[in-house]
C-alpha cells in the first residue's frame, strides 16, 4: 500500500475500496458526498488517512452487529452473506456462504445444517471467533 513519496497511512480511492469490500466507484460517491474525508497528494490524486478510513469502517460496520439486532454474542466478527454450496453428510455438513469479497466455509454438524434450512441462496452470517466459524441464519 505503501507507495514512493506517499505515506504508507494514506490509501487511494481504490485501495481503501479494496479493504471496504466495495467499487472504487462508491468510495468515490462516499467521498462526494462528504462521508469520508480525503486529501490529494503531489499528483492530484485523492488519498484518504488511514486513521479516518478506520474510524469509517467501524462506523458501516456498527448497523449489523448482533448487538444493534438484539442477539448479544462475544462473536465480532460477523460475514454477512448468501448460500453458495451445502455438502450434507450422514453427520456433518459443509457449508459455504459468499460474503461480499469472501467466500467462507464451515463444518457444523448435518443437523444444524438442515434446522437452519442452508441450502443454496439462503441469506446467512458466518459468525467468526477465534477458530470456530459459526453459521447464522440471517
Amino acid at each position: 500500500m505503501g507507495q514512493p513519496g506517499r505515506s504508507v497511512n494514506h490509501y487511494r480511492i481504490g485501495e481503501a475500496a479494496a479493504m471496504l469490500g466495495v467499487s472504487a466507484d462508491t468510495m468515490r460517491r462516499w467521498v462526494d458526498a462528504g462521508r469520508l474525508a480525503a486529501e490529494r497528494d503531489e499528483h492530484g490524486h485523492r488519498i484518504i488517512p488511514g486513521e479516518q478510513l478506520a474510524a469509517f469502517a467501524r462506523e458501516l460496520a456498527k448497523p449489523g452487529t448482533a448487538e444493534a439486532e438484539g442477539r448479544p454474542s462475544s462473536a465480532r466478527n460477523r460475514f454477512p452473506g448468501i448460500v453458495t454450496h451445502v455438502v450434507l453428510g450422514d453427520v456433518a455438513a459443509q457449508v459455504e456462504i459468499q460474503a461480499g469479497p469472501f467466500r467462507v466455509v464451515s463444518l457444523i454438524s448435518r443437523e444444524s445444517a438442515e434446522e437452519l434450512n442452508l441450502v443454496p441462496g439462503a441469506p446467512a452470517t458466518a459468525v467468526i471467533k477465534s477458530t470456530n466459524v459459526m453459521i447464522e441464519r440471517s
